[in-house]
């Protein structure tokens, strides 16, 4: 039976609609949504757990959706957008806003349909009919009465501070979005008149505001409070000495400089001893008239440039070339982020995180694997504020306008105010908009009887990116969690254990695995052996047992499926065999339903594998050739059985099977998920 055909008939026939069965408890996912700029990734490939859950709880009869959409991934769609600009010889910078804009939603367009075959091609059983878009215009209206109301009750606000800026992509990030990296950089000893300092940046030294040591330092008493004077390549200039418990004794000489534009430590210190701030750096990565001579070089090059000159007026009194320390660095190009000052709009996140970390400590939202709790708490009780503006074009732009006569800001639902208004050019962060999306979508689609969702089933490095802001901001605008469970499962690494990524050329597409081995045996290797939560290898040695195991199932269909029912004989006896085979096919049941139920989706599969090779075809179907005609019926019975069992594993092997049967309904999905047979008679 062809795969792609018979997930045609499931979607013609209307199988993935809540309205299936109209009258059974709600139950619902939120499909995670991958980007719309691209092909799926392997990772995408793990959705195979919601679909086991959305189709356990069809066959439970419960009113079951699994809402698809995609995520017009701002930052992320503009940087592989201009990456294609580049090899035809062109930039973003070609362009005004809104032909960009337009380029880049024709080229999303003509990726999403590609995607969403890919999901079809795995068999994901998503009800289509339904999904939603990030860029959606009634998406947009409530992203835009989320940050209004948020504005409204004091949570937004706007202020210069200092962001994460990746100046080669031309926008700032979140904490969150900010890679950390070991990486050898030379530490520089550098004379600041009496005093000695060690610093990795010394081109920055132009926007220095102050020299400052631990208060409790008794090399450097005498200096605290005292003005110094210090010889620069530019001249002499003068620099205040402040205290302050950030200055670790240990390091270097125990004297820092203070940079507040272009250090977050040295911006908080300059907030507690009210110093200026002088950027010397500009959005473009070089350096701006402070920097006297230096002006227009890059940074990295500034740096070579000063230190040079400084070795010749002898200020640097060594250079220790072998310092380790962590490198902030964005995570797509993996260019050094560089602390500048800018004004942007930033999130309250306190009040927010307070509802998040109080609705998992109730267990109105419970996390499974249990022991991520630790890293969710950690990161919500450790928060710090959101900033939410990105400077590129592709996006929602941000519904907030400049009264270009008083410089007072205007924050509207979308609309534009009447006047002498300009809108801020700025586009949200894309995870504020998709942390919105269990009620965004929902709402839109007029099915918030889901709300709250049953199951958040993602990634376990989304759990601080998404998850959290799901919920802060699902609770802030519904009063409710926006789901009951959260299912984390883990990184699916390539075959030798390393993260695939482009930049090793180790990725492998999910697709091609499928069409070389069928989908079915691409979920069973991705569940099976594998314990929830954990990363895994992508391993062929499974992707070959599973093929095997799906061989093994035709052949048990076939030999139980070709008796002629003439053949069966009446009233057949139950011998001792085929009491336990139907006692075990009972444990079978409860193992699978309670591993479903329990998110140890490794443990039911495992039980139905034994049970079904080693078991059933391997002794049962063995010790019953010799009364074939008896235990024809309890042959039957124990493979439906299994088959039904399985279908959330494998599905389309288990409708090809299932459509052998000379007594079945339409489909497999239509059917009902066993109950105990035990005490009842099953001729």
């Amino acid at each position: 039976m062809n795969e792609e055909n018979t997930y045609k008939n499931w979607e013609k026939n209307g199988y993935f609609k809540p309205e299936l069965n109209p009258d059974g408890k709600p139950f619902s996912i939120i499909l995670p949504p991958p980007n719309a700029n691209a092909p799926l990734h392997f990772g995408h490939a793990m959705y195979t757990v919601e679909d086991i859950l959305i189709r356990f709880h069809r066959l439970l009869g419960d009113k079951t959706l699994w809402l698809p959409g995609s995520d017009h991934a701002g930052f992320e769609t503009q940087f592989v957008f201009e990456k294609k600009l580049h090899e035809e010889g062109k930039s973003r910078f070609d362009y005004d806003r809104e032909t960009l804009y337009k380029m880049i939603w024709s080229f999303v367009e003509e990726n999403r349909p590609i995607m969403e075959n890919q999901l079809r091609r795995l068999g994901f059983s998503l009800d289509f009919s339904r999904k939603k878009f990030t860029l959606d215009e009634d998406i947009v209206k409530i992203v835009y009465k989320t940050f209004k109301k948020l504005y409204d009750d004091g949570l937004v606000y706007r202020a210069e501070r200092l962001v994460n800026y990746c100046t080669f992509d031309g926008t700032s990030f979140s904490d969150l979005e900010v890679i950390y990296e070991e990486r050898k950089t030379p530490l520089y000893y550098i004379k600041y008149g009496p005093l000695t300092l060690a610093t990795t940046r010394p081109e920055t030294k132009f926007g220095d505001t102050a020299v400052a040591v631990n208060p409790s330092d008794s090399r450097y008493q005498k200096y605290i409070g005292k003005e110094i004077e210090i010889e620069t390549v530019l001249g002499k200039a003068k620099l205040k000495v402040i205290a302050d418990e950030m200055v670790d004794k240990e390091f270097g000489t125990g004297v820092v400089k203070i940079t507040p534009a272009h250090d977050f430590e040295d911006f908080e210190v300059s907030t507690r001893h009210n110093l200026p701030m002088v950027q010397v750096i500009d959005y473009s990565g070089k350096m701006n008239k402070k920097a006297g001579k230096f002006e227009g070089m890059y940074a990295k090059q500034a740096r070579a440039e000063i230190v040079s000159e400084m070795q010749k007026k002898g200020l640097i009194e060594r250079i220790d070339e072998d310092y380790v320390h962590r490198v902030g660095v964005c995570y797509k190009c993996k260019n050094p982020i560089e602390p500048l000052p800018l004004e942007q709009w930033f999130i309250k996140m306190k009040p927010l995180a307070k509802s998040a970390i109080e609705a998992v400590k109730k267990g109105d939202i419970k996390i499974y694997p249990k022991n991520f709790e630790k890293l969710y708490f950690q990161f919500l009780e450790n928060i710090k504020d959101w900033n939410i503006s990105r400077q590129i074009v592709w996006g929602t732009r941000i519904p907030a306008w400049k009264n270009n006569k008083t410089g007072e800001w205007v924050v509207t639902e979308g609309e534009a105010p009447k006047g002498n208004f300009e809108q801020d050019s700025d586009t949200f962060d894309t995870w504020f908009s998709s942390g919105q999306w269990p009620f965004a979508t929902l709402s839109t689609t007029k099915d918030l009887e889901f709300y709250p969702t049953s199951v958040m089933e993602t990634g376990y490095d989304i759990l601080r990116w998404w998850v959290a802001r799901m919920i802060m901001l699902g609770i802030y605008m519904t009063g409710k969690p926006p789901f009951k469970d959260v299912l984390l499962h883990g990184l699916v690494n390539d075959p030798l254990g390393k993260k695939m990524s482009k930049s090793k050329g180790n990725v492998i597409n999910p697709i091609e695995l499928v069409e070389e081995y069928g989908a079915d045996t691409v979920r069973f290797a991705l569940i099976y052996g594998n314990a929830t939560g954990n990363d895994q290898v992508l391993s062929y040695p499974k992707l070959e047992a599973a093929k095997k195991f799906i061989n093994k199932i035709r052949n048990i269909s076939r030999y139980v499926l070709e008796m002629k029912p003439n053949d069966t004989k009446e009233n057949p006896q139950l011998n001792d065999d085929d009491k336990k085979v139907l006692e075990n096919l009972d444990k079978l049941v409860a193992e699978v339903t309670k591993g479903i139920e329990k998110y140890d989706f490794n443990f039911a599969l495992n039980n139905l594998y034994e049970f079904i090779w080693h078991y059933f075809a391997d002794l049962y179907i063995e010790s019953s050739k010799t009364r074939r005609g008896e235990a024809q019926p309890v042959l039957e019975q124990v493979l439906k059985t299994s088959i039904i069992l399985l279908h959330p594993f494998m599905p389309f092997v288990t409708e090809e099977i299932y459509q052998k049967f000379p007594k079945r309904l339409d489909s497999i999905m239509i059917e009902k998920w066993p109950k105990s047979s035990v005490k009842k008679n099953i001729f």
